[in-house]
C-alpha cells in the first residue's frame, strides 16, 4: 500500500462509505473530501466532515498508519492541529492532539475495492512503453480527446514559465523578451545556448537601429557570434570585419565564444552560419518582429513572413572562406513549424494571459490545429496505438501525456489511468 495511492482513493471517493464510523465508534459523513495538497502541509485542505452530529470544516490528513503520524512528527507541527479527520489504511495507534483530545480517525483498509488496487499494482510494475499499452484502446475517445485538451494547455503553461520569468528580467519589454526566445529556438537544440547567448549580447535595440543595412545586422550578429576574430580571404567578410569594429565600439559590445557553436553530426544547411544568415534576413524584413508576429492572424501569411533566404555570400558558402554550390537556402517547413510551435505559440498564449485577451490564446490553438502533427520516436509509438497524431495540437498533448505521466507512472494523475483503474 502506498499513500500515493491512498489519496487518489480519498480524492475520488473510490471506498466504501455506508455506515462509516470513526475508530471510537462515531458516524462519519463526508461532506466535502477537500482540495488536494502537493506541497507542505496537511494532505488535503478545506474539507468539510460530520462527525456525529457535528459539522468540521479544515483538513484532512491521509497515513498508511495512523502511528505514521508520529513518524512524520506532526505532532510537533502547528500546521497539522485543525485536521478533522485522520484517514488511515490501518488504524495501528491513536493519535492525539496537543490539547490531549484524539483525532477523529476512520480506517479504510476494508473499505477498497481490491481490483482498482490490483490495477494499479499491474500499472506500476509495467514495463511497456507505457504501463496501459495494452488497455489504452478500451478508453472512449471522448475521454481521450478530452485528456489531450487538458494535457495541451498544461503543456502551453509549462512553456509560459521561462518567457514570464524572461518578461521579468526584460522589465515587461515584449519585444526584447521575443527576440531572445526566437533566436534560442533558431539555433534549435544543438545550438540553442550560444543564440540565446548571442541575442543576450546584442540588444535588439542595436538591431533596430541599422534595420535598413543587412551588411550591419549580419556584421553585428556574426560579430557577436565570435566568428569575426580572424583573418579572413573573402572579401564580404573582410567588410563584415570593417563593419563589426567601428559598431563594437560604439555600442561597447562584448562577443561571446566561437568555440560554443557545434558543427558536428549537422547537415551543411543546419551550420549555426547559414542559420544566423537566415536569422540576419528576418531581421532585416521585419523590424519590430515581435509586434507584427503577434498580430498575423492567418498561418500561411505567418509562414510567409518566416520564409527567409539568405545574402548572396551565403548562396554559395556554408562555411567562412570555404566556396560550395550556388543554392538557396530557405528555412523548410519542418523549422518554420518548430519555430511556431515552440516560441510563436506559446508567446501568443502568455500574451493573451496577460492581457487579458482569449483571441491570442484561440489564435495559438488555431496555428497548433493547422500544423501537421510532429514526427519522431514518440509520437510513432502512439500512432501504432491509434491514438490521433494528426496536428500539432494533438501531438504536443502527447508528447506531455508521455513525458510528464506516462514515463513517471502517474496514472493516478491521468484521467486515462483514471477510468482503466476503475473499469477494467
Amino acid at each position: 500500500m502506498s499513500e500515493e495511492f491512498l489519496h487518489y482513493i480519498w480524492k475520488f471517493r473510490l471506498f466504501d462509505q455506508l455506515v462509516l464510523q470513526t475508530t471510537a465508534g462515531e458516524p462519519v459523513e463526508i461532506v466535502k473530501v477537500g482540495e488536494h495538497n502537493f506541497d507542505s502541509g496537511p494532505d488535503f485542505f478545506n474539507a468539510k466532515i460530520k462527525v456525529g452530529k457535528t459539522l468540521w470544516a479544515g483538513n484532512v490528513e491521509v497515513h498508511i498508519n495512523s502511528s505514521d503520524w508520529k513518524k512524520h512528527f506532526h505532532q510537533k507541527d502547528k500546521a497539522y492541529d485543525n485536521i478533522v479527520l485522520h484517514v488511515v489504511h490501518k488504524a495501528d495507534e491513536q493519535v492525539f492532539r496537543e490539547s490531549g483530545e484524539a483525532f477523529p480517525t476512520i480506517e479504510i483498509k476494508n473499505r477498497i475495492d481490491n481490483k482498482i488496487y490490483q490495477n494499479y499494482l499491474n500499472f506500476k510494475s509495467s514495463s511497456d512503453w507505457i504501463p496501459c499499452e495494452k488497455q489504452i484502446n478500451k478508453v472512449p475517445d471522448l475521454i481521450i480527446n478530452n485528456t489531450l485538451d487538458r494535457l495541451l494547455l498544461e503543456r502551453l503553461e509549462r512553456k509560459s514559465t521561462s518567457i514570464t520569468e524572461s518578461l521579468k528580467l526584460n522589465k515587461n519589454n515584449w519585444e526584447e523578451t521575443f527576440y531572445q526566445h526566437f533566436a534560442r529556438n533558431f539555433g534549435f537544440k544543438i545550438n540553442a545556448e550560444p543564440f540565446e547567448l548571442l541575442a543576450k549580447s546584442l540588444p535588439s535595440i542595436v538591431l533596430s537601429k541599422h534595420k535598413n543595412s543587412l551588411l550591419q545586422i549580419e556584421g553585428l550578429l556574426f560579430g557577436q557570434a565570435g566568428l569575426l576574430d580572424q583573418h579572413y580571404e573573402d572579401k564580404y567578410m573582410q567588410q563584415l570585419q570593417n563593419e563589426y569594429v567601428f559598431l563594437k565600439q560604439k555600442f561597447k559590445l562584448q562577443s561571446i565564444d566561437s568555440h560554443l557553436w557545434k558543427y558536428l553530426r549537422l547537415r551543411p544547411v543546419n551550420f549555426p552560419t547559414i542559420r544566423i544568415a537566415q536569422f540576419a534576413n528576418l531581421i532585416f524584413n521585419s523590424s519590430y518582429l515581435f509586434s507584427k508576429i503577434i498580430e498575423t492572424e492567418n498561418y500561411e501569411k505567418l509562414k510567409k513572413m518566416m520564409n527567409v533566404d539568405v545574402s548572396e555570400y551565403w548562396r554559395t558558402h556554408y562555411v567562412i572562406d570555404k566556396i560550395s554550390t550556388l543554392k538557396t537556402k530557405q528555412l523548410g517547413d519542418e523549422a518554420m513549424n518548430n519555430i511556431i510551435i515552440n516560441t510563436i505559440v506559446p508567446f501568443l498564449f502568455v500574451y493573451g494571459k496577460h492581457k487579458g485577451e482569449e483571441k491570442y490564446i484561440e489564435r495559438a490553438l488555431q496555428f497548433l490545429e493547422q500544423i501537421k502533427g510532429e514526427r519522431n520516436s514518440i509520437i510513432k509509438k502512439w500512432e501504432g496505438l491509434n491514438l490521433p497524431v494528426k496536428n500539432s495540437y494533438s501531438t504536443q498533448a502527447l508528447l506531455q501525456l508521455k513525458n510528464e505521466y506516462c514515463s513517471k507512472k502517474k496514472c493516478l494523475s491521468c484521467s486515462i489511468g483514471n477510468y482503466l483503474l476503475k473499469n477494467l
